[in-house]
């Protein structure tokens, strides 16, 4: 996958935001619903070229810090200066993250067909502490799966999360057919 998103990047912005891509602006809007304090510290996990960071700040988010397994897609990403830190997953040099050392993560179409598995969603919570959110998408083509929206299931269910907002919206506006996408808000609990 890194290779895949390495060739796209140069180009990445301009393919997808001719699709009408709305998500990002989703979910900055949904985790500002749960998290007004806009001083708190995000992780933009799979931050790819930086749209969803743009939509983080344009929502009022300052203290953003981005991670993506290309290292192409990260330098498009500096380039919007929307950025406290970026750094490549799966490099030498990637960093630990602590539970809690962040207010929030978000994975804005990250984790679905063609990108990050679901698996990802685990690792995920595994770095949140009680009270820190997870905001995330999943698009009609992982909807469709049954076993994503269970995992979101198994969290709340399990009294490992609450869930927050939970909203089906406009994904990739000029494709039409499976374009849709659902925004979720998790709150950690344990």
């Amino acid at each position: 996958m890194r290779e895949v998103y390495d060739e796209w990047a140069s180009s990445y912005d301009k393919d997808i935001l001719e699709t009408g891509y709305a998500t990002p602006v989703r979910v900055a809007a949904a985790l500002k619903s749960q998290l007004p304090d806009t001083y708190g510290q995000i992780l933009d996990f799979g931050c790819g070229t930086g749209l969803s960071g743009q939509a983080l700040s344009e929502a009022g988010f300052s203290k953003i810090d981005g991670v993506d397994l290309s290292p192409e897609m990260l330098r498009a990403a500096r380039e919007k200066g929307v950025y406290r830190d970026l750094w490549a997953a799966g490099d030498d040099a990637a960093r630990e993250i602590v539970p809690g050392q962040y207010d929030a993560i978000t994975a804005i179409g990250v984790i679905s067909y063609g990108a990050a598995p679901l698996s990802v969603f685990d690792d995920i919570f595994k770095w949140l502490a009680p009270g820190n959110l997870f905001a995330f998408s999943f698009n009609d083509q992982s909807l469709e799966d049954g076993r994503y929206e269970a995992k979101v299931n198994d969290y709340i269910s399990a009294g490992r999360a609450e869930l927050l907002v939970s909203e089906y919206g406009p994904h990739l506006t000029k494709l039409g057919v499976n374009s849709g996408s659902k925004v979720f808000v998790l709150k950690c609990l344990s």
